[in-house]
């Protein structure tokens, strides 16, 4: 195996609804999802040693199996039944941590599209999906990328109509969120609020951009957490500059708008860079993973 290079892209909540609680602690949900340029870089170096290990430009980043790409990585040799390849995997970090933009998700999905491109495809996509939901929730998603409504842990999935040509601005404050506390407050909590996710399915079909950001909703913005004050106030600060809706993405603490057109976005994105700890302003990928990949 050669050196590897991989894109590894975040993804937004569109919609964000959660059902129900499961009895296996988990919850199910209902979530339409896509993949956007907001990417972390992934560079898999092969070695004759027996480990894995990661190395990112971020310190505080474990390195071992608790960093799902090596988690990804060693999965990936389990399910495809190949030759075991000791490797390093470089990751440069682009996408924030504790956004709820999927990062550690999506540095997983590029080391399995990577390998498995490497050893010649070995996984079909239900192949890749099945080791991706053996390493995290998000991680199918991010194996795939698109469009897509995902239910369940989040790792069943249905392609969906593309998201119309659009541009969205990304802000994070300051703070992180974390994910077990925000489900925890959930679980105590009864929604007013769900989103119209059939609404958003049936705008999608139509590519109707502003019927689906008139739906856009997620209910960890329902908690109560005096942190969604500034959530609010930042949705309120994308759609004052022009954005057709505005939510938080995943459990936060990162929020997006949508903009019609690609100048006023990045216009929005330069303004808002000087307030908050990260603004940018992102196009969306297509699906990573088509059907077209032959079987294993």
């Amino acid at each position: 195996m050669n050196e590897l290079k991989e894109k590894a892209f975040a993804k937004l909540n569109i919609s964000l609804d959660v059902l129900s609680r499961r009895a296996d602690g988990y919850h199910d949900l209902a979530m339409v999802m896509q993949t956007v340029s907001l990417c972390d870089e992934v560079r898999i170096v092969p070695h004759d040693g027996e480990t894995v290990r990661a190395v990112t430009n971020m310190g505080f980043i474990p390195g071992d199996e608790r960093n799902l790409a090596v988690k990804a990585a060693k999965i990936f040799f389990s399910e495809a039944s190949v030759p075991f390849q000791g490797m390093d995997i470089e990751i440069t970090k682009n996408i924030p941590v504790g956004a709820g933009l999927a990062g550690g998700s999506a540095d997983a999905g590029a080391v399995l599209r990577a390998l498995n491109r490497a050893f010649g495809e070995p996984l079909d996509r239900e192949g890749m999906i099945t080791a991706a939901e053996k390493i995290g929730s998000d991680v199918a998603f991010c194996t795939v990328g698109g469009t897509m409504l995902a239910e369940g842990r989040g790792e069943r999935l249905t392609a969906l109509p593309p998201m119309p040509e659009c541009a969205y601005v990304i802000v994070m404050p300051e703070f992180s969120v974390s994910t077990p506390e925000l489900f925890r407050k959930i679980d105590g909590k009864r929604l007013r609020c769900h989103p119209d996710t059939s609404g958003i399915v049936a705008a999608l079909g139509t590519g109707d951009l502003r019927g689906i950001c008139r739906r856009m909703y997620n209910v960890f913005e329902d908690v109560g957490d005096r942190r969604m004050r500034t959530i609010a106030e930042i949705k309120n600060r994308l759609l004052d500059c022009g954005a057709l809706g505005a939510v938080m993405t995943g459990t936060g603490s990162a929020v997006f708008g949508v903009f019609g057109d690609r100048k006023t976005a990045g216009e929005t994105a330069e303004a808002l860079k000087k307030e908050y700890r990260m603004a940018g302003a992102f196009e969306n990928v297509p699906i990573l993973i088509g059907q077209g990949m032959q079987n294993g």
